[in-house]
């Protein structure tokens, strides 16, 4: 039986030697993403013949494997086959979830005769957003986006700054507020313990953040990731929501400031919930980063 570790972060060299010479579609293969929600979601990790095996929980408190880091498509039988014969001995739920396309691609082209159940996630697809049309807010489908952002920056005092170390613990403080205010129990209060573990270790991490202050106060701010040339991915973006067009504005500004020379955007997933899938469709993806779950 494997022996899986908890992650850490003294973990990030080994598995950016894994993840980094790959192009992910998804959030879910960050490192950042990883690692900040690894106690949320029990993350854990094993090698394999040179492959990285990640397990971990989902919401409904449910394990399974994450598609396998640094497999060969040659050596997919045998790993699966492994993998599989895992499952059973870890009394686990499900044999992969967070798979991408290619990975569904590569296990069919496989296996000519299988017993799989592969079905999409929709609760986890991923949003996918031009950047210039983030930074922009141009055309008619974003015109109350535009009109938000227009109000916000007509009617409001404010100053942008970078997440620098002084403003970590105030960002942490902002964060808790905001947390509690919005009865800080369930996804939210994970999420609060994730926007920690990502600000107390930002000097390890590989993330650019930035604040927006309203009458001197912090009342939004957003972290995001570079992973490959051609994808940024939002992973946290928090506003007072009292404040009309703080949101729009953050969002416009940050991709305009840090992003402008990535061409897609990926926001993360909606997570099956009602507000948060209206919110991220509203800015009209392009596409979606589709997961998938694969089961014996």
């Amino acid at each position: 039986m494997l022996e899986f570790k908890p992650l850490t972060i003294k973990d990030k060299d080994m598995f950016d030697k894994y993840l980094k010479p790959y192009v992910y579609e998804t959030c879910e293969y960050s490192f950042t993403n990883l690692f900040i929600w690894r106690k949320a979601l029990d993350i854990q990790y094993a090698l394999y013949n040179d492959v990285m095996i990640v397990m971990k929980m989902d919401f409904n408190g449910n394990f399974h494997f994450m598609q396998p880091i640094g497999y060969k498509k040659e050596n997919l039988k045998e790993l699966t086959d492994f993998l599989i014969a895992q499952k059973k001995q870890l009394e686990i739920k499900y044999l992969f979830k967070d798979a991408e396309e290619m990975f569904i691609k590569d296990i069919l082209d496989t296996y000519s005769d299988t017993n799989f159940t592969i079905e999409e996630d929709r609760d986890n697809f991923d949003y996918i957003y031009e950047s210039n049309a983030l930074a922009t807010l141009s055309g008619k489908k974003l015109h109350k986006k535009k009109n938000h952002y227009n109000y916000f920056i007509k009617n409001y005092q404010y100053e942008t700054a970078p997440i620098t170390s002084e403003l970590i613990q105030p960002c942490i403080r902002a964060a808790r507020e905001w947390c509690h205010k919005n009865i800080c129990k369930g996804y939210l209060l994970y999420e609060l313990k994730s926007i920690e573990e990502m600000l107390k270790n930002s000097s390890n991490l590989d993330f650019t953040g930035m604040v927006v202050y309203v009458n001197d106060k912090i009342s939004a701010f957003t972290i995001g990731e570079k992973v490959n040339e051609s994808m940024a991915i939002i992973h946290i973006e928090k506003a007072d929501t009292d404040i009309r067009g703080l949101s729009n504005f953050i969002n416009k500004t940050f991709v305009e400031t840090c992003y402008k020379d990535v061409p897609y955007i990926n926001r993360e997933q909606d997570l099956g919930l009602e507000g948060l899938r209206h919110a991220k469709s509203s800015y009209m993806p392009v596409r979606f980063a589709k997961k998938f779950i694969v089961n014996t």
